[in-house]
């Protein structure tokens, strides 16, 4: 397990127990250098959506328990957020909720004709892969290995 993987398990840890006395719903938990900096996120909902209150709720009570275990040696940004309408399919439960809805997907190697990109409805997934229905009756499967990113897609 790499370092970046070890600081997320334990943090996702750490917030178990603040998101079942809120009720809330963890959704991820990133930790990513940007520039020169290092960012531990954790990426939060629930039913109606996350409020600017309920972040700050989340991050007092996280930094508290960071500072205690104390398991990150470098320095970090701490940032709590909604993940947003374009959040990734990341988990189990993400797709189970997509299923039957549109979806955008980019893959690292072509795919359906040669395209990286492509959309539809997620129709299955498993463990290794995804089934999007494609436009009219094609359907294309997809190792879950290609996939860059997926998520809802959104009309605006």
């Amino acid at each position: 397990m790499s370092k970046r993987e070890e600081y997320e398990q334990r943090t996702e840890t750490l917030l178990s127990p603040i998101m079942e006395e809120h009720g809330f719903e963890l959704v991820d938990v990133e930790y990513v250098k940007e520039g020169s900096s290092w960012y531990l996120r954790a990426y939060i909902d629930k039913p109606g959506g996350i409020t600017i209150d309920d972040c700050e709720t989340v991050s007092r009570q996280l930094s508290d328990l960071l500072d205690a275990e104390d398991y990150i040696p470098e320095a970090y940004i701490l940032e709590v957020s909604s993940p947003g309408l374009g959040r990734p399919l990341k988990k189990e439960k993400d797709f189970a909720r997509s299923l039957g809805k549109e979806v955008e997907v980019r893959t690292f190697r072509p795919v359906a004709d040669d395209e990286k990109e492509l959309s539809g409805v997620l129709t299955a997934y498993d463990r290794d892969t995804v089934t999007i229905a494609l436009s009219g009756e094609e359907s294309i499967t997809i190792e879950r290995t290609n996939l860059a990113l997926i998520r809802l897609a959104f009309d605006f």
